[in-house]
């Protein structure tokens, strides 16, 4: 409870899940080819080899038996004697603002949280908590891997059936409002007001509401990355302006030119805000250009990596200028939300809202098929 008793996130959104717990690196790649490579190369390996190269842990090993991922067909048999072609590999967040690819085969990854990729679909909406101004909640389409605090998605059920809200949540926000609120208008409530300490203060206030609802809507169509691709205004759109070399290696930024240099390359303009964009201290253009550029060890898979900057990380890298610098700009319209007409966990409580029943904090049982378990066997769920 906070000095203005705002409600717990947590309550308002149920039911999570602990982040992902990959194990090993190589599986995840910021292009999809490197990821084939690396496939066929640990199934080219044998004995010794190939254990040295997958990277056992307590959780997996070249003889692990696991089930397939749900909705990604991969082969069951336990890696020791595996075959065949890598699984599609599919985009995932893998960091605050950094989309990159994974292999969705469930023995390369040590905790891989089935229940997510069961209801994983084009409704669905994650949120991942990072409780750190000035995004102390992340939103993506994208299966999240990140490292940081827990995964509620918006739906507990694919299809967008069964909204991740407080039972009777809706019920009395339209009490309140006068019209009947959906769940993406919750979450982009949420995500225009959520705090650093995860509490989320709502409103009575029709008017307030609105236009946080339209403020989060913003701020939700930029996390996702989704749909029309953001833009800045023309005479402020950041293009490549010196080609950037083959392998950039040093990443700089010259505040004064509002510059950012990849060795003799340039991209301009690019705000100060963009550049200074951190989540929980890391600065997140410096990070993303690290993970493309820092060498891994020698001998290893994840030292299979395209030769050449590919052109499609120039593309990624516009964008991402462009969608920080569009979520600084929105910085201080949150900044200048006041609630008013709250609405807070004790009145939730007293409208019985809250606490939420046990079972809401569990995941739904969404089987309507089988999934291929071990070896070939179907899971008996």
């Amino acid at each position: 409870m906070t000095h203005d008793d705002a409600p717990l996130l947590a309550d308002l959104m149920p039911w999570s899940v602990a982040p992902l717990r990959p194990g090993r690196a190589w599986p995840t790649a910021p292009d999809p080819a490197s990821l084939k490579a690396r496939w066929d190369t640990l199934l080219k390996a044998d004995g010794t080899d190939r254990n040295a190269l997958f990277g056992p842990t307590r959780a997996r090993t070249l003889h692990s038996a696991v089930s397939q991922l749900p909705g990604h067909p991969a082969g069951t048999e336990r890696l020791a004697r595996a075959e065949g072609p890598c699984a599609e590999p599919v985009r995932v967040l893998a960091a605050p603002f950094d989309e990159r690819w994974l292999i969705p085969d469930h023995r390369l990854i040590d905790m891989a949280r089935p229940e997510l990729w069961r209801v994983m679909d084009d409704p669905q909406v994650f949120t991942v908590e990072t409780g750190a101004d000035p995004t102390p909640l992340l939103a993506t389409s994208l299966l999240p891997i990140l490292r940081t605090g827990r995964i509620r998605p918006l739906y507990r059920r694919p299809g967008g059936r069964e909204p991740n809200l407080a039972p009777g949540l809706l019920d009395h926000l339209t009490a309140l409002l006068g019209d009947r609120p959906t769940a993406p208008d919750v979450l982009a409530w949420i995500l225009a007001t959520v705090r650093p300490d995860l509490t989320v203060p709502l409103t009575g206030d029709a008017r307030l509401w609105q236009s946080g609802v339209e403020l989060g809507r913003r701020l939700l169509w930029l996390l996702r990355r989704d749909g029309e691709r953001p833009k800045l205004p023309g005479g402020r759109r950041p293009y490549v302006r010196a080609p950037l070399p083959s392998r950039p290696l040093a990443l700089r930024y010259d505040r004064a030119e509002e510059t950012l240099y990849l060795d003799e390359g340039r991209i301009s303009p690019v705000p100060p805000d963009a550049w200074d964009y951190e989540v929980a201290g890391v600065p997140v253009l410096e990070s993303w250009f690290a993970v493309r550029t820092t060498p891994a060890e020698r001998g290893t898979l994840a030292a299979l990596r395209p030769a050449t900057w590919p052109q499609s990380w120039t593309s990624e890298l516009l964008e991402l200028i462009t969608v920080l610098a569009l979520l600084a700009e929105l910085r201080p319209q949150r900044d200048e939300l006041t609630v008013t007409a709250p609405v807070t966990a004790t009145d939730l409580r007293d409208a019985a809202v809250l606490p939420v029943p046990r079972p809401c904090r569990r995941p739904a049982s969404v089987l309507d098929h089988h999934e291929e378990g071990p070896e070939g066997q179907f899971t008996l769920l």
